[in-house]
C-alpha cells in the first residue's frame, strides 16, 4: 500500500486536493444514503427519527458545498 508521501505520485493529485475531494464525495453519498432512512422514518411514522436524518443530511450538503468551493479556490490557484 502506498504511503501518503507516495499517494500524489501515484494518483497525480496532491494530497490536499485528494483529500478534499474524498471528503466532498463521502458528504454527498451520505447525504443520498439519507435520503433512504428519511424516507424508512417516514413510512414508520417516526417523525423524530425523520428529523434527525433531515439534519444529518443538510449538514452533508453543506460539507459537500464547503468542499467544493475549497476545491474550486485551490484548483483556480
Amino acid at each position: 500500500m502506498a504511503t501518503t508521501t507516495d499517494a500524489s505520485r501515484v494518483t497525480g493529485t496532491q494530497d490536499a486536493e485528494y483529500n478534499i475531494m474524498w471528503f466532498t464525495e463521502r458528504c454527498l453519498n451520505n447525504a443520498l444514503r439519507l435520503e433512504t432512512y428519511i424516507e424508512d422514518a417516514e413510512r414508520a411514522g417516526d417523525e423524530e427519527l425523520a428529523t434527525f436524518f433531515r439534519k444529518a443530511q443538510a449538514d452533508s450538503r453543506k460539507g459537500a458545498d464547503q468542499g467544493k468551493q475549497l476545491l474550486a479556490s485551490r484548483l483556480a490557484a
